[in-house]
């Protein structure tokens, strides 16, 4: 069976409340895989591509840290089924020289996949049936998911280009001690916008 690489092209909302969209893109095609996930998992996703770093370590961060402490290396991410509608996902790791697979929900494994940097792959009949193809209206870019910002009026991201880097700063300090991620990614997109 033909193998198809993968890569995140883009976490958006969903249609229902909750939920999100992951777009996984084949190599070298419009082919795009879409698959429904949770917020948590988006979130994370969202923010280790965006290279926010949280004030602690997020559930998907400590299991990279699991796998450091005790030398597991993870090779890949396999989504190998699909029944009923729903991904099944496999982590290929290795461990004490042998590779072991692991079952894993497909929102938790791209997760770990994109902090390891290491490939993700389906089969040409999961494309065959779940994939749907995108003109070049897709670009790579993801909207960071999360609960709805609880900020003043003032702290939206147009007020951003009003205040001063040290201000910036400030409050890139306050929205990561509260663990306010989305904000915080914001924020650092103004300072970065400033710096080059």
């Amino acid at each position: 069976m033909n193998r198809v690489k993968l890569s995140v092209a883009a976490v958006s909302t969903g249609q229902t409340s909750g939920s999100y969209t992951l777009i996984l893109a084949e190599e070298n095609s419009n082919r795009k895989l879409p698959v429904v996930i949770g917020s948590f998992e988006a979130q994370a996703i969202a923010l280790e591509i965006e290279k926010v770093v949280p004030f602690r370590p997020m559930t998907h961060d400590l299991f990279i840290n699991f796998f450091g402490l005790f030398d597991i290396t993870m090779h890949e991410v396999v989504i190998y089924n699909l029944l009923e509608g729903v991904f099944h996902a496999k982590m290929v790791c290795e461990f004490q020289g042998e590779i072991k697979e692991l079952d894993a929900r497909t929102s938790d494994a791209i997760a770990l996949a994109v902090r390891f940097k290491c490939p993700i792959y389906t089969y040409e009949d999961i494309m065959d049936a779940a994939s749907v193809e995108f003109n070049d209206e897709l670009h790579e870019a993801t909207e960071a998911p999360a609960q709805k910002p609880k900020s003043k009026p003032a702290e939206e991201p147009r007020e951003y280009t009003k205040m001063t880097l040290e201000q910036l700063h400030t409050l890139l300090e306050k929205a990561l001690s509260v663990e306010d991620y989305i904000k915080a990614a914001k924020i650092r997109d103004e300072i970065q916008r400033r710096q080059k």
